[in-house]
């Protein structure tokens, strides 16, 4: 009985000093996300200003390569702003873990491994290829498929690199 109990606090040890990991770790994600947001936003504004300046400028000169320069600038002042934004919603993300830890019904979302259920979603899927299919050669950790074709003779192609 006493040593259930100590199995117990070992396990709820392990889970509160996973819990206080995942805090610290998104805490110096958001702050890096945060920081490298801040120069992205000036970088964004500079790039894009540099752009519409040098189109403009190109355009009324009748400069057509530097109208594709200032074209070039835009776009990847448009890509900055992708990456920006790709940050917040990530530092959103972040946030609402934090959040959760806080209020004590913080759970970790990782990837559950099901292997019933994936097993049976395999045989399946093997069942409706089995259809479709005339010949399969083994080759190492890949499957040759030799596929049908409407009319009775075969198609004579094959589908390689089908991972088993």
């Amino acid at each position: 009985m006493n040593h259930k109990k100590e199995v117990s606090l070992q396990i709820q040890t392990i889970f509160d000093n996973n819990e206080l990991e995942d805090l610290k770790t998104f805490l110096h994600k958001r702050q890096c996300l945060n920081r490298c947001n801040t120069g992205l936003i000036y970088f964004f504004h500079i790039v894009q200003s540099a752009g519409i300046l040098t189109t403009t400028i190109a355009a009324g000169y009748d400069q057509k390569y530097l109208i594709w320069v200032g074209i070039g600038l835009n776009i990847l002042a448009s890509l900055i702003n992708v990456f920006e934004q790709t940050n917040n919603s990530i530092s959103k993300k972040l946030l609402n873990d934090i959040k959760a830890i806080k209020a004590g019904n913080y759970v970790d979302e990782g990837i559950v491994v099901e292997p019933e259920a994936n097993d049976k979603n395999k045989q399946a899927k093997e069942e409706n290829l089995k259809e479709n299919v005339d010949d399969v050669k083994q080759v190492e950790d890949y499957r040759l498929y030799s596929l049908r074709n409407d009319g009775d003779n075969r198609m004579n192609m094959e589908t390689p690199l089908l991972k088993t």
